[in-house]
Protein backbone atom coordinates (compact mmCIF):
# COMPACT_ATOMS: atom_id res chain seq x y z
CA UNK A 1 0.00 0.00 0.00
CA UNK A 2 1.39 3.41 -0.94
CA UNK A 3 1.34 5.92 1.59
CA UNK A 4 0.84 9.94 0.97
CA UNK A 5 1.13 12.55 3.65
CA UNK A 6 0.16 16.36 3.78
CA UNK A 7 -1.02 18.81 5.79
CA UNK A 8 2.31 19.66 7.49
CA UNK A 9 3.30 23.57 7.63
CA UNK A 10 4.37 26.29 9.92
CA UNK A 11 1.93 27.18 13.19
CA UNK A 12 2.56 29.53 16.08
CA UNK A 13 2.73 27.38 19.39
CA UNK A 14 -0.90 27.54 20.72
CA UNK A 15 -2.18 26.61 16.67
CA UNK A 16 -3.61 24.04 14.96
CA UNK A 17 -3.08 21.41 12.10
CA UNK A 18 -4.43 18.96 10.76
CA UNK A 19 -2.17 16.32 8.93
CA UNK A 20 -3.93 13.22 6.52
CA UNK A 21 -2.66 10.48 4.97
CA UNK A 22 -3.89 9.22 1.71
CA UNK A 23 -3.86 5.13 1.37
CA UNK A 24 -3.63 3.71 -2.34
CA UNK A 25 -5.56 0.90 -1.19
CA UNK A 26 -9.08 -0.32 -0.90
CA UNK A 27 -8.09 -2.85 1.37
CA UNK A 28 -7.16 0.85 3.28
CA UNK A 29 -10.18 -1.00 6.56
CA UNK A 30 -8.35 -3.71 6.68
CA UNK A 31 -5.14 -1.86 8.33
CA UNK A 32 -4.07 -0.60 11.16
CA UNK A 33 -2.40 2.52 10.82
CA UNK A 34 -0.05 5.32 13.10
CA UNK A 35 1.43 8.42 13.41
CA UNK A 36 5.16 8.67 14.46
CA UNK A 37 7.53 11.57 14.28
CA UNK A 38 11.13 12.46 13.94
CA UNK A 39 13.06 15.70 14.95
CA UNK A 40 16.40 16.41 14.52
CA UNK A 41 19.12 14.55 15.68
CA UNK A 42 16.32 12.36 17.86
CA UNK A 43 15.08 8.88 16.85
CA UNK A 44 11.59 8.33 14.91
CA UNK A 45 8.84 8.45 18.21
CA UNK A 46 5.36 6.67 18.11
CA UNK A 47 3.00 9.59 18.46
CA UNK A 48 -0.47 7.18 17.88
CA UNK A 49 -2.06 4.46 16.39
CA UNK A 50 -5.32 3.66 15.48
CA UNK A 51 -6.78 -0.13 14.77
CA UNK A 52 -8.06 -1.48 11.51
CA UNK A 53 -11.95 -0.43 12.77
CA UNK A 54 -10.89 2.77 14.80
CA UNK A 55 -12.36 1.22 18.11
CA UNK A 56 -9.00 1.12 19.45
CA UNK A 57 -6.81 4.42 19.92
CA UNK A 58 -3.35 5.03 21.56
CA UNK A 59 -1.45 8.26 22.44
CA UNK A 60 2.06 8.67 23.35
CA UNK A 61 2.07 10.64 26.85
CA UNK A 62 3.32 13.70 25.27
CA UNK A 63 0.99 14.17 22.92
CA UNK A 64 -2.67 12.92 24.72
CA UNK A 65 -5.37 15.39 25.06
CA UNK A 66 -4.14 17.21 22.13
CA UNK A 67 -3.79 15.59 19.52
CA UNK A 68 -6.58 13.08 17.68
CA UNK A 69 -5.73 10.38 15.25
CA UNK A 70 -9.44 8.81 12.85
CA UNK A 71 -9.70 7.61 9.86
CA UNK A 72 -12.18 7.43 6.95
CA UNK A 73 -12.28 4.02 5.28
CA UNK A 74 -14.77 5.88 2.67
CA UNK A 75 -11.94 8.28 1.87
CA UNK A 76 -9.26 5.42 2.26
CA UNK A 77 -7.48 8.52 4.93
CA UNK A 78 -5.67 8.75 8.01
CA UNK A 79 -5.80 11.75 9.81
CA UNK A 80 -4.27 13.81 13.11
CA UNK A 81 -5.70 16.69 14.10
CA UNK A 82 -3.04 18.79 16.50
CA UNK A 83 -4.32 21.19 18.56
CA UNK A 84 -2.56 22.94 21.45
CA UNK A 85 0.80 23.11 19.49
CA UNK A 86 4.10 23.39 21.24
CA UNK A 87 7.52 24.10 19.86
CA UNK A 88 8.81 20.64 20.81
CA UNK A 89 5.91 19.08 18.50
CA UNK A 90 8.46 20.58 15.86
CA UNK A 91 9.43 17.34 13.35
CA UNK A 92 8.53 15.22 10.07
CA UNK A 93 5.55 13.70 10.63
CA UNK A 94 4.80 9.96 9.22
CA UNK A 95 1.86 7.99 8.64
CA UNK A 96 2.22 3.79 8.39
CA UNK A 97 0.15 1.33 7.71
CA UNK A 98 0.29 -2.36 9.56
CA UNK A 99 -0.61 -5.58 8.26
CA UNK A 100 -2.94 -6.20 11.26
CA UNK A 101 -6.13 -5.50 13.33
CA UNK A 102 -4.58 -3.94 16.39
CA UNK A 103 -3.50 -0.95 17.64
CA UNK A 104 0.27 -1.07 17.51
CA UNK A 105 3.41 0.85 19.24
CA UNK A 106 6.27 0.12 18.08
CA UNK A 107 7.68 1.37 14.10
CA UNK A 108 8.84 -2.23 13.24
CA UNK A 109 5.27 -3.70 13.57
CA UNK A 110 4.45 -1.19 10.60
CA UNK A 111 4.94 -2.74 7.04
CA UNK A 112 4.60 0.68 5.17
CA UNK A 113 5.56 4.08 5.48
CA UNK A 114 4.72 7.28 4.20
CA UNK A 115 7.21 10.04 2.68
CA UNK A 116 6.68 12.49 5.47
CA UNK A 117 5.14 16.03 6.20
CA UNK A 118 7.07 18.65 7.95
CA UNK A 119 5.77 20.44 11.14
CA UNK A 120 7.34 23.42 12.62
CA UNK A 121 5.83 25.47 15.43
CA UNK A 122 7.13 28.71 16.75
CA UNK A 123 7.31 30.17 20.04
Amino acid sequence: VQLQACGGGLVQAGGSLRLSCAASRRTFSTYAMGWFRQAPGNEREFVSSISSTGDSTYYAASVKGRFTISRDSAKNTLYLQMNSLKPEDTAVYYCAAASGSGAYYYAYEYNYWGQGTEVTVSS
